[in-house]
Order: C-alpha cells, then structure tokens, then sequence
C-alpha cells in the first residue's frame, strides 16, 4: 500500500519544505584578493572566525583578505634526524662499543666461511 503512494515522486531529487515563516541564520560576506588578481567573495556565518587567507576560487593560490594582513609566520622547531634521535638514547661511546660487538660477530662469520 506504501509503494503506491509514493508512485511517480521522485524521492530525494525534490524537497517539499519550503522557505516560509523560517529565519535564515545570520551571515557575513568577507572579501578576498589571490596575488593574480582574482577577487571573491566567502559567505561566513556571523559567530565564525574570519581566517586571514582563503584558497583562491579560480586558481587554486592562497588569496589574503581585503582589510586583512599578512598572518605572522610560526616559530616552529627544526626537524630530528635519526642522529638527533639516537643521540637521545646512547652516547658516543656506548655506540662505540655496539660497533665493535657488530664487527667481532662479523669478522667470526667470515673466518667460519673461510
């Protein structure tokens, strides 16, 4: 009995809501500016955090708002190498004698083989 009701809607593909006696959530327009010149518009809602920049719409580049600057540059740390992280852990000599421990079990395979 359901199916037939439903016969000949297109389910999904239309919305049966409509717009009256609704309040749409308050919204702000911030302009943006890419370094080729493109020029666009963001509609944001009002309570939200501007960013400073914004993906250019028709080129992909980073566009910087309008009345904006640009944003300061992060102090970051440089990064650890596999050195840096083993330093960490041993000291130079405690890999000095792993290396020879490593070169006395080689030098006994050899002389098995020879």
């Amino acid at each position: 009995m359901a199916e037939r009701a439903l016969r000949g809607t297109r389910l999904g593909a239309t919305s049966y809501e409509n717009d009256r006696n609704t309040d749409l959530a308050p919204r702000q327009e911030v302009d943006y500016t890419c370094t080729k010149g493109h020029r666009f518009t963001v509609t944001l809602a009002a309570e939200a955090e501007v960013p400073m920049t914004w993906d250019c719409r028709s080129c992909g580049a980073t566009a910087l708002r309008v009345d904006g600057e640009l944003p300061q540059a992060k102090k970051g740390k440089p990064p650890r190498t596999h050195w840096d992280m083993l330093m960490e852990r041993r000291t130079v000599e405690d890999l000095e004698e792993v290396l020879a421990e490593r070169l006395e079990i080689l030098r006994a395979g050899r002389r098995r083989s020879a």
